[in-house]
C-alpha cells in the first residue's frame, strides 16, 4: 500500500528559553500554523546548555511547513535573534499525511 504523502520542510531552532514567547509571536506573526516546543538539552559552542537554572534553559521549537516558508522564517531568526541569543536552526525534506495540516 502507498501511502498519499506530500513534502513540506521540518524547521528546527535550538535556542534559549527566554526567547521562547516572543519567538512563538513572531512564527505566529509570520503565518506559521502549528509547532511543537520541547525542552533542549546539550553542548555546543557556548558550553553546555543543562537547564539546572532558568536562566540556562533551552528549547527546541520544530515546525513543519512549506520550503518558502521555512525560509523566510530562517531569514528572520537570522536577522532578528542571531547576534544576541544562542541559536541554531536547521532544515530538512519530511513526508508528512494530511499536508492540509501544514
Amino acid at each position: 500500500m502507498t501511502l498519499p504523502t506530500e513534502k513540506r520542510t521540518l524547521l528546527t531552532i535550538v535556542t534559549e528559553a527566554v526567547v521562547e514567547q516572543t519567538l512563538l509571536r513572531d512564527l505566529d506573526r509570520l503565518g506559521v500554523r502549528g509547532y511543537t516546543v520541547s525542552d533542549a538539552r546539550g553542548k555546543g559552542s557556548r558550553g553546555v546548555r543543562d537547564a539546572a537554572w532558568d536562566e540556562a534553559a533551552n528549547i527546541r521549537v520544530e515546525v513543519i511547513c512549506t520550503r518558502s516558508l521555512a525560509e523566510t522564517l530562517l531569514g528572520h531568526l537570522q536577522q532578528l535573534y542571531y547576534s544576541n541569543y544562542a541559536m541554531i536552526a536547521f532544515l530538512a525534506d519530511v513526508d508528512v499525511l494530511r499536508p492540509e495540516k501544514f
